[in-house]
């Protein structure tokens, strides 16, 4: 994985207090990874195409971050302290405190995909510090720079965004219903304002498609660490679900400009409300 772990886009327009990160995007596959699962088998974690559907960004201001690397290697949006031991073959040197998500086999690294082992062993700690180092830390400080430089006093907005799959409520362990087109986040209110969500909601919904808060997917890492409305700095987490833009091979299908549109859509409804915050 030559040079740097993302891709950063900066602002084509007049520059404005938005940054939309896309964590999951990557599909650089480092030689490294070891993995048993080969082909789609393994890629079935990636928010594939999502940093091009949100690919208006810069031209509406807002400056926009994607990983190169792929989620199942290290994912940027779990804590450092999210280790799976039954990952490791040797006791993780820091502080270990397992989420759901760990539980799940999808921790900061994973050990499972769709319930299948990634891996015929067991990691080394180095390993898994090493992909800290590569990745992770890179990620999070472009993030955190490029956060800083949208408005270290506020107010400033970000949009963490993601696809998920159609069967997401059989994946999480919850009971079957239908799923929404977009899910927004933001972890019960305590990542963003009530302004910023309902923006996105109300353009989401005028381009045609279904919107849920905070059901299945509230937010993780990522908006908890970077929302904090009381200071002006608003985190959304975006899902759209995948059917509505590729198929199973991954590929782009008839769906993804009417997608595209609508995020566009929404980056501009957001822009035109961060112009007017700032009087």
């Amino acid at each position: 994985m030559p040079g740097n772990p993302f891709t950063l886009s900066k602002a084509l327009a007049p520059t404005l207090p938005i940054v939309v990160d896309s964590p999951h995007s990557g599909t650089d596959y480092p030689a490294d990874f070891g993995s048993v699962l080969t082909g789609l088998a393994l890629r079935q974690g990636e928010d594939t195409w999502v940093h091009e559907l949100w690919g208006s960004a810069p031209a509406h201001g807002a400056t926009l971050l994607a990983a190169d690397f792929p989620r199942a290697y290290i994912d940027p949006n779990r804590s450092l302290v999210d280790i799976d031991a039954e990952l490791l073959d040797a006791p993780w040197p820091g502080p270990v405190e397992p989420s759901r998500k760990t539980e799940l086999g999808i921790g900061l690294v994973w050990r499972l995909m769709d319930g299948k082992p990634i891996y015929d062993r067991r990691l080394a700690v180095a390993e898994i510090q090493r992909r800290i180092d590569r990745c992770w830390r890179p990620y999070h400080a472009a993030l955190a720079d490029a956060l800083a430089a949208a408005g270290a006093q506020g107010p400033r907005w970000h949009l963490n965004v993601h696809s998920m799959p159609d069967d997401s409520y059989r994946r999480l362990g919850l009971p079957e219903q239908p799923l929404a087109d977009f899910v927004l986040g933001n972890l019960d209110g305590s990542t963003c304002d009530e302004a910023t969500i309902a923006i996105i909601e109300d353009a989401l919904q005028s381009a045609g498609y279904s919107v849920a808060r905070n059901e299945p997917f509230k937010g993780v890492e990522i908006i908890r660490s970077s929302g904090q409305p009381q200071r002006g700095w608003h985190s959304l987490q975006i899902e759209v679900k995948r059917s509505l833009y590729m198929d199973e091979s991954r590929k782009k299908n008839a769906g993804f400009d009417g997608v595209q549109r609508a995020a566009d859509q929404a980056l501009a409804a957001l822009a035109a409300h961060a112009r007017r915050s700032r009087g």
